[in-house]
């Protein structure tokens, strides 16, 4: 088993490696220049490499995209295994990263809450609180009752 720190190297590289060759070496048009691969996770034995990605444009161009990448994995795995070194090159797996839906996700969430907030702070305009400013009793208030003299 490979170190954690051998394995975050060669995970840097297959993305950097990937990259270079996505943007200098493959003519396939359906991949074009609207493809970013984001993270690399290398298992520890150093087999196996998750590459992730995220494509601009609508799902037509998405699917297309990951068909051109399931269509370059042979070029992309053997530019990785030249510039790695390694014994054995890892097999390279292209999966979708989620992290701008879910980005996507969490803004419209925190725009409903911001008009939430907007609702609530104009019908609190020109509103009193419910009880006195001060709720609490203080000692020798002019309120303040005897429960002893019944």
């Amino acid at each position: 088993m490979a170190d954690n720190a051998r394995a975050k190297r060669l995970a840097d590289l297959i993305r950097e490696v990937v990259a270079q060759k996505l943007q200098r070496g493959i003519k396939d048009p359906r991949l074009g220049s609207h493809v970013t691969i984001t993270d690399t996770r290398v298992t520890g034995d150093l087999r196996e490499a998750t590459v992730f990605y995220t494509v601009y444009g609508d799902d037509e161009e998405r699917k297309a995209a990951a068909a051109g990448l399931e269509s370059a994995k042979g070029i992309l795995r053997s530019e990785v295994g030249r510039a790695a070194g390694v014994k054995f090159t890892p097999t390279l797996t292209f999966v979708a990263d989620a992290l701008p839906d879910t980005a996507r996700t969490i803004e419209d969430l925190l725009d409903k809450a911001r008009q939430s907030d907007a609702q609530v702070r104009e019908a609190a305009t020109g509103k009193s609180y419910a009880g006195d400013a001060d709720p609490y009793r203080k000692p020798g208030s002019d309120d303040e009752t005897d429960d002893t003299t019944e």
